[in-house]
């Protein structure tokens, strides 16, 4: 007994549990209440919070054993998933919890781990601030000074690790309301680390992100670093979900035999469910080495020739609503558009957002609602 009583002593005087009181005791000097996520609304998912192991994850925990386990560690990061909230508050902070505090050597941790701040203002959101991570533990002030008039709010959660804990805080005297969820159809995704938001360097500049926010719809990232390959069990999942439309952009992870083995299938079992949901494939981006490294060049447009013989061989079979974007001109003509020849700076991504944006509008794609009657 003594013994347990001396663990909980020593842990309540430890360094960590010491900042946890100074910032409780902040926070309450400060009249800042903390609100969880009864009072948000969580966007870019379509699977209940009861079929995830946590409500920021990207596939149901029915998946664990049937995707392959880099999918499945992939999916625990929060890439594409944004909270809506509206509020009074002149005052805005956020804590949130890491799964695995993550680091890579090519995008910035704000990116990987952050948390973006969007108001709406004039009809379009506009950034306001990033919340820097520390640790697995954070906590940030996001915005304060405000005049206390309800506005609606976004915010964009992390593209390369997991959130296991979210919490707003906003003055204690205002107020804190879920939006009502849209009921237009969201656009889904399903593609690399690109896809996923690499190297984005902070999360509101992943492309899909900036085509939500343009577009003003959902869209739902199922982007997995290395491990996007058009496999069937994630087509199964997509198969599922009631999409205005679906983007595959798969290619820089597939070789040629993997393209002319999964594409087909990949539209079949999306059409057993949706006959007429339109289906967007979009060819792979020449790597910036490619233009003077000619073994890639070759490999690249190898792969881009399979995914058009395969697209053609999807309009001979009677596919209807099948769509081809190739990629030149994606991120401009100056080649300043990446990290390291691949994977995209933030003026990449908004690049490559609008030129999709332009082949959506060029195949009359657009964001649906369901049918009522």
């Amino acid at each position: 007994m003594l013994r347990w009583v001396l663990v909980l002593l020593l842990a309540g005087s430890s360094p960590f549990a010491k900042a946890q009181e100074v910032r409780r005791d902040k926070d309450k000097e400060a009249g800042i209440h903390y609100y969880g996520k009864e009072f948000f609304l969580i966007e870019g998912t379509t699977i209940p919070d009861s079929l995830k192991e946590s409500p920021y994850d990207r596939l149901p925990i029915s998946y664990k054993n049937k995707v392959r386990t880099p999918v499945w560690e992939l999916s625990k990061a929060s890439a594409g998933i944004s909270v809506r909230f509206l509020s009074n508050a002149t005052t805005i902070k956020v804590k949130w919890e890491l799964l695995n505090n993550a680091r890579m050597n090519h995008m910035a941790e704000t990116g990987i781990k952050g948390i973006d701040l969007y108001c709406r203002m004039d009809d379009r959101w506009q950034y306001v601030n990033t919340a820097r991570p520390s640790g697995k533990e954070n906590e940030a002030l996001l915005i304060n000074n405000m005049s206390s008039e309800k506005r609606e709010y976004k915010m964009f959660l992390p593209l390369y690790d997991g959130v296991t804990k979210l919490e707003i805080g906003i003055d204690t005297l205002r107020k804190i309301e879920k939006p009502a969820r849209s009921d237009r159809r969201p656009i889904v995704f399903y593609g690399t680390s690109i896809t996923q938001g690499g190297c984005a360097s902070r999360p509101g500049m992943a492309y899909t992100n900036i085509i939500s926010r343009k577009l003003n719809v959902e869209c739902v990232n199922y982007g997995f670093s290395g491990n996007g390959r058009m496999e069937s069990a994630i087509a199964d999942l997509l198969s599922e979900i009631d999409a205005s439309f679906f983007v595959i952009d798969c290619l820089p992870n597939m070789l040629s035999p993997e393209i002319r083995k999964n594409a087909i299938p990949l539209v079949e079992i999306i059409r057993s469910k949706h006959p007429s949901t339109p289906i967007v494939f979009v060819e792979g981006l020449l790597h910036e080495k490619a233009f003077l490294d000619d073994t890639t060049k070759s490999r690249l447009n190898e792969k881009n020739r399979v995914l058009r013989s395969e697209y053609e061989k999807m309009l001979e079979r009677g596919f209807t609503n099948i769509f081809y974007v190739d990629g030149k001109g994606a991120l401009g003509d100056d080649h300043e558009g990446t990290v390291d020849g691949a994977h995209f700076t933030d003026l990449g991504f908004i690049r490559f957002a609008d030129y999709l944006i332009s082949k959506f509008e060029q195949y009359k794609l657009t964001v649906t609602t369901p049918n009522k009657n």
